[in-house]
């Protein structure tokens, strides 16, 4: 078996000094210099194979953060882990304490097809950094072609019920294929459309009715909630079709990043797919006769095993059945603490399945940086993150060979 660290990290808003990303918002030097050094501080604490990043503008910033981050892992390297002239040099400690240096290599970055680089309307992208490298090129999925239209159904006699057209992510899904230990992981980085109201501005207005606060519209704000939930659902679903791509090849799938919604969000099950129930043999069939025209046991054991087979399991709730906390969160704002940053993992790292090839034996947060912005005594903190980092420590048997990973063969 072979341990490797996962992580999912939203930086917020990571783009060089002085750039308006949004309207009347950018970074000072110093206001620069010190989001800069606290992200370096982060990615050497979380010392993770494999990151997926949300919130990058500029992919030369994001770059510039690891080679600080490695600067100063090489530099704790030299002060504690000894040399080999040292006899206990090889004692296990001190690989867990040395810190493996990224480099230049290893990072694919999604830049957002909406982000047109005008200021102060900047839309920002994402990217996964892997130690491992990457088997072939990462895959970027935003424009739909063909686009996803969602036919409503129907409830009464009408002909038509009207459909949801998707042409396009707000945010790229980026999916890599990672070596690791002989066997190759498919890795999806998300970062799903978030809560605030999807509001439409009228030709030739300043800004759309709703967001005038002084003349508020409750159901023109609730209907852009609607939207952004439309949005978020539909880009969920363009997710999942891609992970059951990858699980009917049997390959082993992690899927991270920030779903801006709780596990038990619609959303998120969409993500993660259907839990199987216990029985069903006691439902009643689709092609049903009478009323006690139910499914076999045999075919129970089929429906049971065609649902689990392509569900994902959430990290965090692994752990927390393990380790009997109560609450895990990553973000707090009005008093709510809750987990909108996920790590989903197929069943092949559940060990409890016959043919599972791997298992999370740990889930670290990392939130003490986190305040809760709308309280008066916890002001709203620019430059750290608005989210906890999170990372799952896995194991995983080896496999065959892989392939190339520099060549993709």
């Amino acid at each position: 078996m072979s341990r490797f660290t996962i992580a999912s990290f939203n930086v917020k808003n990571l783009i060089g000094q002085d750039k308006e990303y949004y309207r009347f918002q950018s970074y000072t030097p110093e206001e620069y210099a010190w989001k800069s050094d606290w992200m370096a501080d982060q990615i050497l604490t979380l010392d993770a194979d494999i990151v997926g990043f949300q919130e990058i503008f500029e992919e030369e910033a994001l770059r510039e953060v690891i080679a600080e981050a490695d600067a100063r892992g090489i530099q704790a390297n030299a002060a504690t882990v000894p040399d080999r002239s040292k006899r206990y040099h090889r004692k296990a400690i001190f690989r867990k304490l040395a810190y493996g240096p990224y480099g230049d290599t290893g990072l694919a970055f999604a830049a957002n097809v909406n982000d047109t680089g005008q200021p102060g309307q900047r839309r920002p992208g994402l990217a996964i950094l892997s130690r491992f490298g990457f088997v072939g090129t990462p895959e970027v999925i935003q424009e739909l072609e063909p686009p996803l239209d969602i036919p409503m159904s129907h409830l009464g006699g009408e002909e038509e019920a009207g459909y949801y057209t998707l042409r396009c992510l707000s945010r790229p899904i980026l999916k890599a294929r990672i070596p690791v230990n002989g066997q190759v992981v498919t890795v999806f980085n998300c970062h799903l459309k978030s809560k605030l109201g999807g509001f439409i501005t009228p030709p030739g207005a300043a800004q759309a009715p709703e967001t005038v606060l002084t003349a508020y519209d409750p159901a023109g704000r609730a209907l852009g909630a609607l939207r952004s939930a439309l949005r978020r659902m539909g880009e969920a679903w363009v997710l999942r079709r891609a992970i059951l791509d990858e699980l009917e090849q049997d390959r082993p799938v992690m899927v991270l990043g920030d779903f801006n919604d709780g596990e038990h969000a619609v959303s998120s099950e969409i993500i993660s797919g259907e839990v199987p129930f216990r029985n069903y043999a006691w439902m009643l069939r689709h092609d049903a006769k009478h009323g006690n025209d139910r499914y076999s046991r045999s075919e129970n054991d089929q429906i049971q095993e065609a649902v689990d087979k392509v569900r994902l399991r959430s990290a965090e709730k692994v752990f927390l059945k393990r380790s009997l906390r109560d609450v895990v969160y990553t973000t707090a704002f009005g008093g709510v603490h809750e987990s909108i940053d996920q790590i989903y993992m197929s069943r092949h790292f559940d060990p409890s399945w016959s043919g599972a090839r791997g298992q999370m034996l740990y889930y670290s947060v990392f939130n003490d940086h986190l305040t809760d912005g709308s309280h008066p005594e916890a002001p709203y903190n620019k430059l750290a993150s608005d989210h906890g980092q999170i990372m799952a420590h896995m194991e995983l048997r080896k496999g065959p060979d892989t392939d190339d990973p520099s060549t993709g063969q």
